[in-house]
């Protein structure tokens, strides 16, 4: 215990300093705590805590994901729910193809292992997206569609991952079609109905009480409770996660005060108390992004490996977001140009990609490629991508220069 609160005072700490330059000199947030971990691992400065698949998904996503969720609009989500199903769900399955046979192809990998690579790998990241938007203080329609895009296409990438690693264990996938489209029907709406049922008991609950510290922690046992609940009957737990966050964002912090749930002070609290869980959870994940990333020799596998692997994952991106983009252009919920460029740039990769490369077996073939290869395509979606981005909004009109 002594162990875990040192490194805990340490990473808040370290955090602190970091958000604090990082204002003074006009980076983003994120971008500096990477950095630092980087500096950090390169003069063997050990945390003692490194990145896991539990870490990340026991401690990290829920308040990260519940955080965004719960200021998220029904009437918005609905206007857009077409081009959001329509990326999220065969966006996903497409950059996952477009990956897995360029790896193939261009690098010879196996193509099952390159499967799963592109599984992993396709879908973005909400917690390094969120974090991202929220650097650069943007809003309306073009953080609902990035956001939300990341938030739901989880759940195609969760049931590409599985079909990835039958596919690698048995050779084939005896379920075929039938059975992969039961599978996932059953991960997406098992995880929403999880969610929905975590939720709506907390807001039953919370019908009782009007005191703002009970209904904050009531919150924080759905938060985790709903994720912990759905990964244990083997469905989404981000998908768990955000529709309990759904449900009480909007029938409790998006709600008038006469209709909500929640007491006045409790709507100001819960809001204040979640910004604050998803600034801690962001400041430990990000660190030791960098820390992680640092540690890695990439240079044993070739001077082109990683920046081919992250071409042609931008490459996929771009495949999906044009293409699919372009069904809408003579719509109501028309995707223009402008909103393109920003889906396909800020489609970045984090914290969960790198939970699903880091729970693969020992055994799987090229484990370590998948990897380095992880790694290198997240250290570029948040140094690159991520440092590029506030330029490109200014370019495109989104943000003022100053």
């Amino acid at each position: 215990m002594d162990e875990n609160m040192r490194w805990l005072v340490a990473i808040l700490a370290i955090s602190m300093i970091v958000a604090i330059g990082a204002r003074r000199l006009r980076l983003p947030y994120t971008v500096g705590l990477v950095l630092f971990g980087i500096s950090l691992a390169l003069t063997k400065v050990d945390l003692g805590l490194h990145l896991t698949h539990d870490l990340i998904f026991d401690l990290i996503l829920p308040p990260l994901l519940f955080e965004a969720a719960i200021s998220l609009s029904w009437r918005e989500l609905v206007f857009d729910a077409l081009p959001l199903l329509t990326l999220a769900g065969v966006g996903t399955i497409l950059a996952a193809g477009v990956v897995a046979v360029a790896m193939a192809i261009f690098l010879g990998w196996p193509l099952s292992s390159a499967f799963v690579f592109g599984a992993l790998i396709a879908a973005t990241d909400p917690v390094a997206i969120i974090a991202m938007f929220k650097d650069n203080k943007l809003n309306g329609r073009l953080r609902l569609l990035v956001e939300s895009e990341s938030l739901f296409n989880d759940g195609v990438a969760a049931v590409l991952f599985v079909v990835a690693l039958t596919l690698v264990d048995g050779g084939n996938i005896d379920q075929g079609l039938g059975g992969t489209i039961l599978s996932f029907t059953r991960i997406v709406c098992g995880g929403i109905v999880i969610g929905l049922m975590c939720g709506g008991l907390m807001i039953a609950v919370s019908f009782r009480t009007e005191e703002h510290l009970i209904e904050a922690a009531l919150t924080t046992i759905v938060a985790y409770g709903a994720f912990l609940a759905a990964e244990y009957f083997h469905v989404s737990g981000v998908l768990a996660t955000v529709s309990a966050g759904l449900l009480i964002g909007n029938m409790g912090l998006l709600q008038e005060q006469d209709k909500s749930f929640l007491s006045s002070k409790g709507r100001e609290f819960v809001h204040g108390f979640w910004e604050f869980a998803a600034f801690l959870a962001n400041s430990v994940v990000f660190l030791l992004i960098g820390v992680d990333v640092a540690s890695i020799s990439f240079a044993d596998y070739g001077p082109f490996f990683v920046i081919e692997t992250i071409l042609i994952v931008l490459m996929a991106r771009a495949v999906t977001v044009y293409p699919l983009s372009a069904i809408f252009l003579m719509t109501s919920c028309k995707i223009t140009l402008r909103e393109q460029h920003v889906l396909w740039w800020g489609g970045l990769r984090g914290a969960l990609a790198l939970a699903l490369a880091l729970s693969l077996p020992e055994s799987l073939p090229y484990r370590d490629d998948i990897v380095v290869a992880t790694f290198g395509v997240v250290a570029f979606s948040i140094l690159v991508q991520g440092l590029t981005m506030p330029i490109l909004l200014r370019k495109l009109g989104y943000v003022s220069k100053n």
